[in-house]
């Protein structure tokens, strides 16, 4: 049976029940800063919610507005197909991912489009490439405060360009973390070394565009002139993303591909997967 799970709880660190992206994130929402959130349980691509899970789902979202004290308050709505961020697929950018949705019917439409996503040709393609079943794929979706940040980043506690366990990579860009993800940027590069965490390449790059939240969505809008060339990041920022790198991959015991973001002087963890590009 379908159940809503919050991130946090015992029940949603299981990968068979919410997939690997909201286990790694629940395991670790007691310990890091992670923006709260819960978990739809697997159902088979293309599902319709019945009347029961959608209560819970509108009683879930009504928990976060009080939470945020926020009527409307913003989500994202990802998949976690339960083999999805595995050590050899990662399933980056193959689901949808839908930002700033409000209010519960936006987000019910939200999972269902989610959820329908993982049968849609481009995924089982690549499904079938990564030796995969592509029947009736089973996916969780993931439902999360959005948070609004100054600056988002790629983290990497080993270096999956020169192949380097004993290197950082961290890329990172202003607004929301779809620039970088996306390559609408150049993002920033900043490249450190373990285990003192010591700074070996800084690549700072113009950054003309960023996204943001906007009604109905996000949208891309141009960075105001004065930050184009400045670094997203400061040194302090740096360290703090690299010090968090390596927790993590001392916690789930292999190198990490994270994403994360700095927001309201504080840094979120918004993702944890094995990198499946380092030889």
């Amino acid at each position: 049976m379908q159940e809503v799970l919050w991130l946090g709880d015992e029940a949603c660190a299981r990968t068979d029940q919410v997939g690997a992206k909201a286990a790694h994130l629940s395991r670790l929402a007691n310990i890091h800063l992670v923006p709260p959130g819960f978990a739809v349980t697997a159902m088979e691509s293309g599902s319709v919610l019945d009347a029961a899970l959608e209560g819970a789902i509108r009683t879930a979202y009504r928990d976060l507005v009080l939470r945020t004290r926020n009527p409307l308050v913003p989500v994202a709505v990802r998949s976690s197909a339960i083999d999805e961020d595995g050590a050899g697929a990662s399933f980056a950018g193959q689901h949808d991912t839908f930002l700033n949705v409000r209010g519960e019917d936006a987000v019910i439409d939200a999972i269902e489009r989610c959820s329908r996503s993982a049968s849609a040709d481009v995924a089982l393609e690549y499904r079938r490439q990564h030796g995969l079943s592509s029947e009736r794929p089973l996916i969780a979706v993931l439902v999360q405060l959005l948070i609004d940040p100054v600056a988002s980043a790629v983290v990497f506690s080993a270096n999956p360009i020169t192949g380097q366990r004993d290197e950082i990579l961290i890329t990172s860009a202003w607004g929301l973390g779809e620039s970088v993800v996306g390559g609408t940027v150049t993002p920033d590069l900043f490249v450190l070394k373990r285990p003192g965490l010591g700074v070996v390449d800084r690549q700072i790059y113009a950054k003309d565009v960023m996204t943001v939240m906007a009604e109905g969505g996000t949208t891309e809008v141009e960075v105001p002139p004065h930050l184009r060339s400045a670094p997203s990041l400061i040194g302090s920022q740096v360290d703090a993303m690299g010090r968090l790198a390596v927790k993590l991959e001392d916690a789930m015991g292999w190198p990490v591909d994270i994403e994360c973001a700095f927001a309201y002087d504080e840094l979120y963890l918004l993702q944890c997967r094995p990198i499946t590009t380092l030889s």
